[in-house]
């Protein structure tokens, strides 16, 4: 009786034991134990400088803050200028099984549309737009460029000598657009009476037809250069083999490309939203939001490059511009 007693005391204590213990914490957004799987789709290479570089770099450092490929599977389709192969991609992505799945182009908009609506258990993101679709596993995101477009004009104001400035732009849409709205704007508040030009090339992909803007502009007197998308590594081609024009970037930080004429950049910073997406999809919430990156949340920085002396005055009237934009006490129209 003595030896039964004692395994029954045991056997309480371990059921107690069992209802005491905590369930172990599942990966944010997968399933218990497993990491979570993350695709993204981009239509131009991870090292393009631009806009498909600077959310593949904000992926990798959110995975590595989660604690690596064990916690975090990241998985991506590069240079998929072509819509429909962009779609084939992403919906096989969510057929794999994907948690969350990034179309991170304005052209894959009626793709996520339609293929979210066969997959309401998976997330999906695409930019830059801010149409959710109405569909509660569809976020959208986008960013303000005019604002650091604005500082940049600020900036590319006060160096111009010649009084000439040179804009090379893909297709007047989306980010690409405000930003040289914002550009405009800020060289016209330094001085109304700089000649700002600017070309559409008609093309997001397209380096010799960027390169080519970027010659004509430098032929025609401009010592200062700006534009937008992957293709600007023609245009900066175009300011180094010149060796007098200086150049200001978007999307992400391009001094590496010129360490004695690229004045500054703006850097789109995703970092932020993406954790903020797989927070909610931990706590079940799959979309219906908008994001959009400013200065004064800290999606938009602008990076001075270190390598180019900037004269202290200038400096000065940017980092105004920044704090201005910041404040609301400038506003910018895209």
């Amino acid at each position: 009786m003595k030896t039964r007693s004692w395994l029954v005391v045991l056997l309480v204590m371990a059921v107690l034991a069992a209802g005491c213990a905590q369930p172990a914490a599942p990966a944010a957004g997968g399933a218990a134990g497993k990491p979570l799987r993350v695709a993204v789709v981009m239509p131009s290479a991870t090292t393009d400088m631009a806009f498909s570089q600077s959310m593949f770099e904000a992926l990798k450092g959110v995975q590595k803050e989660l604690g690596g490929e064990k916690a975090m599977e990241l998985k991506y389709s590069e240079n998929m200028f072509k819509v429909p192969d962009a779609a084939a991609a992403l919906r096989d992505y969510a057929s794999q099984g994907f948690d969350i799945v990034i179309g991170h182009g304005s052209q894959y908009g009626s793709s996520i549309q339609e293929i979210a609506k066969d997959f309401p258990k998976t997330t999906f993101a695409w930019g830059t737009d801010v149409n959710t679709f109405g569909l509660p596993n569809v976020y959208a995101y986008t960013a303000a460029a005019e604002e650091g477009g604005y500082v940049n004009g600020v900036l590319a104001g006060k160096l111009s000598k010649a009084k000439k400035i040179g804009v090379t732009g893909p297709v007047e849409v989306g980010d690409a657009k405000t930003y040289i709205d914002g550009f405009v704007q800020g060289v016209e508040s330094v001085d109304k009476n700089i000649k700002v030009s600017k070309t559409w090339t008609g093309s997001f992909s397209d380096v010799a037809l960027m390169t080519e803007a970027a010659k004509t502009h430098i032929a025609s007197g401009a010592d200062t250069l700006t534009g937008s998308s992957q293709s600007v590594v023609g245009s900066i081609g175009a300011a180094k083999d010149k060796g007098n024009v200086l150049w200001f970037g978007t999307q992400a930080d391009q001094a590496s490309l010129g360490q004695n004429f690229v004045v500054a950049s703006q850097v789109y910073d995703w970092n932020g939203i993406l954790k903020e997406m797989i927070e909610n999809r931990k706590k079940g919430k799959l979309g219906g939001e908008k994001f959009v990156l400013q200065l004064k949340n800290g999606g938009l920085k602008i990076s001075y490059n270190p390598g180019y002396k900037l004269p202290d005055d200038v400096k000065k009237a940017g980092d105004a511009a920044i704090e201005g934009i910041k404040s609301g006490s400038i506003k910018v129209n895209p």
